[in-house]
């Protein structure tokens, strides 16, 4: 999608970012009781730091495309 740069005076073209691919299915599960056990709090943890990881990712192609600033 061609934009106007109103400092150049000039149509534009946006750069497209780099495919990340979706965050896979969540392999944590609501607790059994009322204190998680430690297995349900590492299944957690793990999920976390997946849908962390494709955050990163994103953020990083965004900049790589100059979407987002450094």
């Amino acid at each position: 999608m061609a934009y106007l740069n109103a400092g150049a005076g000039a149509a534009r073209e946006g750069k497209q970012t780099a495919a990340v691919a979706n965050a896979g299915a969540a392999t944590a599960a609501a607790a059994a009781g009322g204190t998680p056990t430690k297995a349900e709090y590492d299944a957690l943890l793990t999920d976390v730091n997946a849908l962390r990881t494709k955050v990163n990712a994103l953020l990083a192609a965004m900049r790589t495309s100059g979407q987002l600033a450094s």
